[in-house]
This record gives structure tokens, sequence and C-alpha cells, in this order.
């Protein structure tokens, strides 16, 4: 169809494409248990997920008196090993999630994950359930790099997804996210962006700051129409 508005559409994998918060939870429960720490809620783990993983166990070990920097590494390496063993046990597309990246193939627009997990972890996860073919690229948290600062490039920073529409090829782009890092990123990167309010949103329905916000995946292509 030719008279769609946007040529790609980016999207933010955890909470957005997947329902990933039981096997992240598993991971971070791994670490605390290793630091001797008590195991959080895996349901409350949704509150934790955003920054990526190591601000997820920050989160986790900050609500339990913190560790030192060295201490935190160990555990974080810890964590990370366990979840590239166990990232799929549970993550699953969310309700819609297939069908409409399948419609949005079908009418010719591009599609792209920018997610602040690592790539390696991303295609695997994806791989794993069998959804990777239908984009063109998967833009992980340390897929570009780090800055001058030794910060990777990941979201808020606009470069993810600024990259992600280079790989579509240009055009009109908009990106979709549940989170504030998502809406922000998408902000700096000058494009349009839908909130996933069904997500693991860090801000309540309708504070996210998004140009509008769908409550299931089903309302996606209506609301990229109407932007």
């Amino acid at each position: 169809m030719t008279d769609f508005p946007f040529d790609a559409v980016g999207f933010d994998l955890d909470g957005t494409l997947v329902d990933s918060f039981r096997d992240l939870g598993e991971a971070v429960n791994h670490a605390l248990e290793l630091g001797g720490f008590e195991r959080v809620s895996v349901e409350s783990s949704k509150d934790l997920i955003g920054g990526g993983a190591k601000i997820m166990l920050a989160r986790a070990l900050e609500q339990q008196g913190g560790l030192p920097k060295d201490e935190f590494r160990r555990l974080y390496k810890a964590m990370l090993a366990y979840y590239a063993d166990h990232n799929a046990v549970h993550t699953a597309p969310y309700p819609h999630a297939r069908e409409v990246i399948a419609e949005l193939k079908a009418r010719g627009i591009k599609v792209a994950v920018v997610t602040n997990k690592f790539e390696q972890f991303a295609r695997s996860i994806l791989t794993q359930i069998d959804f990777i073919a239908p984009f063109e690229t998967v833009i992980g948290g340390d897929s570009l790099g780090k800055d001058d600062d030794g910060q990777y490039l990941a979201k808020p920073h606009p470069e993810p997804v600024l990259k992600a529409r280079e790989a579509c090829g240009g055009g009109r782009f908009a990106f979709v996210g549940d989170s504030t890092y998502d809406v922000k990123a998408a902000r700096a990167a000058g494009v349009p962006v839908i909130g996933a309010a069904y997500g693991y949103c860090d801000k309540p329905p309708g504070e996210l700051g998004a140009d509008t916000e769908i409550d299931s995946l089903d309302g996606l292509i209506p609301a990229l129409e109407k932007l």
C-alpha cells in the first residue's frame, strides 16, 4: 500500500515485541543468590527492566544495600553467563506480534529491532523463538561501541535509532517502545514514537511522552496510519 505514512518501523524488544521478564528475572536472581542476597519476585522484575541488564541488576542490588564495584562486576558477569544459557526458556512474542510484523512486511514496510540488550542475546532469543527472519537489522546496546566516556551508545542515545533507519534504507521511520529510554531515543533521532502501554513501562500510561500509545500490538498499524 503506497499511502502508508512510513517506509520502516523500529521496535524495542523486551516489553514491546517479546514478553521476557521471567527469564530476565531468573538471571537477576541467579546473581543475587551468588552474592548472598535475597531473591526478588520474578513478577517485580518488570519494574527493573529498561536500561539494560547492568542497570537491572544494579537496581535490584540497590534495594538490598548495594555492592562495591568489583563485587558488582563479578555478579554482573555471572548474570550474563546464566542469561546466555537461559534467555528463551519462558520468553515469547506478545499477542499479535507475529501478525503485525507480517502485515507490515506484506505492505512493503521494513522492520528493525533496537534494544539495549546485548546484540548476541537479542539475536539468540529471536532465533530460538523463530522470529528473526523479518527484521532488516537487530541493533543491541553494544552494537555501536562506546562513546568517549566509555558508555555504550545505547538508548536513550539517538544513534541506535538512526542506525536502524539507515539499515532500513532511510525514508520515513517510526519507533515503538515501552519505556522513556525508547521515547527519548526516538525524540533525539527526530522520529515519531508510539508507546507500548502493555509493556514494562517505567512511567504510568499516558506519561511516557510518546506521540500516542497502544494497549496491544493489534492497535499498532491503525496508530501508525494516524500519525
